[in-house]
């Protein structure tokens, strides 16, 4: 008679949850001293620049083979212009979530964030020490920033359960939420995902589960991975 085993368990998505792939944006223009970025409801909106197209058509090569139940991206064209191939390979119209735009940068949209980041502005400095945007003059607060990005991902899960869904957002959203979902007070904890980088979560009521951060796997092939010189957000 064979001996009884007990294999280690993969993971199995709990029945009604949601599988949420974060996608960051490709890489958008440079910023050029007075010439600052075009405003939407306050946010600098920059569009892609060239690596940031092809970074968007390879998350396409990526993901146009799985599942994808829904697409959806903000009110930034930065995060419309990354999804787009997606979505026409899919034959899915994107969906746009106000509240997943980048945190409020107050006083340091549309011009001023990567200049004063990468010169090491005092109140850069500060910022990434203390982890907060609401050092820089007018910037969003954490809480409020958690609970319209949060409460963006909590909707977005009731309306696909039991589905796969590609939401198309920006680092400091990414940070965030990946933050909340370990519980971990730090603020920058997971501020750095890559232009193009998947990270995964799935959502099952009030418990969130980080399954990925950061997959690059679909860039490393002849692409630049190097940091740019700043918090890498946007």
């Amino acid at each position: 008679m064979a001996e009884k085993e007990y294999r280690q368990a993969r993971f199995r998505k709990p029945p009604g949850s949601t599988e949420i792939l974060l996608v960051r944006h490709g890489e958008s223009e440079p910023m050029v001293p007075g010439r600052p970025f075009p405003l939407v409801d306050g946010h600098g909106d920059p569009a892609l620049a060239p690596d940031g197209e092809a970074q968007a058509e390879r998350v396409a090569n990526r993901l146009e083979s799985q599942r994808i139940d829904a697409i959806y991206v903000t009110t930034l064209r930065r995060t419309a212009q990354t999804a787009a191939p997606l979505a026409a390979r899919l034959g899915i119209t994107p969906i746009v979530e106000r509240d997943l735009r980048e945190v409020y940068l107050g006083e340091w949209e549309g011009e001023l964030f990567r200049q004063k980041v990468a010169e090491g502005d005092p109140i850069a400095l500060r910022m990434a020490t203390e982890e907060r945007w609401d050092v820089i003059p007018g910037g969003e607060p954490k809480d409020q920033f958690l609970a319209r990005v949060r409460g963006a991902l909590e909707r977005i899960a009731a309306e696909h359960a039991d589905q796969r869904v590609a939401v198309f957002t920006h680092g400091g959203v990414i940070g965030q939420l990946l933050s909340y979902a370990v519980g971990t007070e730090r603020g920058f904890a997971f501020v750095g995902a890559d232009n193009g980088s998947i990270s995964q979560l799935v959502l099952h009521g009030d418990r969130w589960i980080l399954r990925r951060f950061n997959d690059t796997a679909h860039l490393t092939d002849g692409m630049d991975l190097d940091p740019a010189p700043e918090l890498p957000m946007g």
